[in-house]
């Protein structure tokens, strides 16, 4: 039994994806505004269903794409842009300079930190600063859609869709966020306990799709709809 819940684990970043996009089969149109969360859900299964093929079936490849590492990175670069565009085309008034502002914070620290510490292609471990530095900064968009959200009043946070995509990613992010700062070091300490933590991050990651899956399923708004 433990065992089997351990494969499943190991395989979550995988079949929870397929909850929202089960979901946006049964629901096609959408808000506009979740454009960009619809292009995630669809690369994130891609680069997750990569990661876990290589990680089960590494010894079965040649040398080179042994490790799933990079695509951790890539995931995280997906993952920070698609939400970006998210975040700065929610139509609301406040914290505006301040969303088109994080993008450019986060290209400065890709460019100092791959460019003088990291390798991006690191084949023993993923970056613990890509992903804690995505974490950091997307949770700032999360607190400023709340903030908007109440300063400006204008809806009922439960009955909005991107109510479900913020609080997913916030749930997402807050548990994961030291996980990903001290990852590389527990990879250094103890693999076994790093191995363990991680499946920390993918009971969040099926927290995280079940609340998009919610918001896919919402209430539309068919003058918003494509």
């Amino acid at each position: 039994m433990l065992k089997s819940l351990l494969i499943a684990l190991d395989w979550s970043e995988v079949w929870a994806t397929l909850i929202p996009l089960l979901v946006l089969c049964l629901r096609p149109k959408q808000p506009t505004t979740l454009n960009p969360i619809r292009i995630y859900v669809l690369l994130a299964f891609i680069l997750n269903l990569v990661i876990d093929l290589i990680a089960a079936f590494k010894n079965d490849f040649p040398s080179w794409p042994q490790s799933n590492n990079p695509y951790y990175n890539l995931q995280s670069v997906v993952r920070f842009i698609c939400f970006s565009i998210y975040f700065i085309k929610l139509p609301q008034a406040s914290f505006h300079s301040l969303r088109k502002l994080l993008p450019i914070v986060s290209l400065i620290f890709f460019v100092v930190n791959f460019g003088f510490i990291e390798n991006f292609l690191e084949p023993q471990h993923l970056s613990g600063n890509l992903l804690a530095a995505e974490a950091y900064l997307l949770l700032i968009y999360c607190m400023q859609y709340y903030l908007s959200a109440l300063r400006e009043d204008s809806v009922e946070l439960p009955g909005d869709p991107n109510f479900w995509v913020v609080t997913g990613l916030c749930v997402y992010l807050v548990v994961n966020f030291f996980v990903f700062l001290f990852y590389v070091p527990m990879i250094r300490v103890d693999l076994k306990l790093a191995e363990n933590i991680w499946n920390i991050h993918n009971l969040a990651y099926i927290i995280f799709c079940t609340f998009l899956a919610k918001a896919f399923y919402g209430p539309l708004r068919p003058q918003h709809t494509i």
